[in-house]
């Protein structure tokens, strides 16, 4: 069995365990040529760091803006097509969805993500993990640097 990257889609929040997420499928597209889509789920609050959430209403451009810049910022000098998405919904749900849309080899996530929620894997992670029908890499995060 061959396996061929060619499309690869990785989850952005703006957590560190995001970056760590997508700083590795950055080093994976330039190693084999793989386009990349990053994907940020909007929903009814953001949150920017460890602020407190904010309304997505009237900070649109503050979120295009730190996702296009900053959060995906590894993925600006890839030789390889980089594309960023964000579309409103739960973060499994568009990450899943896009995925079968853009028909993917591989779909990347960080271990945990902004909600804090889940032990060793955010819950996001974990859904994505357990209900994805395409192969999942959950990319860890350590204090000292991904």
């Amino acid at each position: 069995m061959t396996v061929e990257l060619r499309r690869l889609i990785v989850g952005v929040d703006g957590s560190p365990n995001s970056l760590a997420a997508v700083e590795w499928v950055a080093g994976l597209a330039r190693l084999v040529g793989a386009e990349v889509t990053a994907v940020h789920a909007l929903g009814l609050l953001e949150r920017f760091d460890a602020d407190p959430p904010v309304p997505v209403e009237g900070h649109g451009d503050e979120i295009r803006r730190r996702f296009e810049d900053v959060w995906t910022a590894p993925l600006n000098d890839l030789p390889v097509p980089a594309r960023r998405e964000m579309r409103y919904g739960r973060p499994a749900d568009v990450l899943l969805g896009l995925g079968e849309e853009h028909d993917v080899d591989l779909v990347v996530v960080g271990t945990r993500g902004l909600g804090g929620a889940g032990l060793l894997l955010g819950s996001t992670s974990a859904e994505v993990a357990q209900r994805c029908r395409r192969p999942v890499v959950v990319v860890p995060f350590s204090s000292a640097g991904p």
